[in-house]
């Protein structure tokens, strides 16, 4: 999948690129880039991403995955939402320890719902446009 995969959404004030629902995305650690092209295209500063969407250890912080994507959106100032349905995904011990210390901040948030998702972009969002 390219960027061009991603929309882009504006609900409620809130300009977002949005990732495919129920389909995957990120296969590689360094995919994250077309993320970044993505929200670069569409002048934004948030992306909202479903759990599908991301690499398969995402999820498991050991792999370094969730890191290593997480660093690379942040160094570039985008935040990112991930839908992720109660049930849907296992995380690892220590990603709920990352989602913790993530709560404190406005980079990274895990909803169980797009609206919840959405939500939080909106709020945390003061200017989207680069």
């Amino acid at each position: 999948m390219a960027a061009t995969d991603l929309t882009v959404a504006d609900e409620s004030g809130a300009k977002f690129v949005e990732g495919p629902p129920g389909q995957g995305f990120l296969s590689r650690v360094r995919d994250a880039d077309r993320v970044l092209e993505a929200c670069f295209a569409a002048r934004v500063r948030c992306a909202l991403l479903y759990a599908e969407n991301l690499t398969a250890a995402f999820f498991d912080l050991s792999s370094g995955e969730a890191g290593a994507i997480l660093q690379k959106l942040r160094n570039y100032r985008i935040r990112l939402a991930v839908v992720c349905p109660p049930g849907s995904v296992e995380f690892s011990s220590r990603f709920g320890e990352l989602l913790a210390e993530e709560r404190r901040g406005d980079h990274f948030g895990v909803f169980e719902t797009r609206e919840a998702a959405t939500e939080w972009i909106r709020l945390t969002s003061e200017a989207d446009a680069i």
